[in-house]
């Protein structure tokens, strides 16, 4: 069943700036639902950049709660910005 687009998900100005362009040399700190605090985690765990995790949704959830502390909504948010981004640019 498609999503009228009054059924779609809104998305961030972080989430489309991401999207918008290739990755290049962006941060974890740019992805939506991570800001400073979680970014800092990953960077602190040598996250420095942009990992996908075999596009496995439940998997990459799972290790951003576990790994920075994401909740919920930040790993969902996060998540659908890499797929949108991976669709566009891989």
């Amino acid at each position: 069943m498609a999503m009228k687009p009054a059924d779609k998900p809104t998305t961030s100005q972080k989430h489309r700036d991401f999207v918008s362009e290739p990755m290049s040399e962006k941060s974890v700190k740019a992805l939506p639902g991570i800001g400073d605090v979680r970014g800092g985690r990953l960077e602190d765990k040598g996250f420095e950049k942009f990992l996908v995790l075999k596009k496995n949704e439940d998997l990459f959830k799972e290790w951003l709660k576990d790994i920075c502390g994401a909740n919920a909504k930040q790993s969902q948010d996060c998540y659908i910005c890499l797929k949108e981004w991976c669709n566009a640019f891989l």
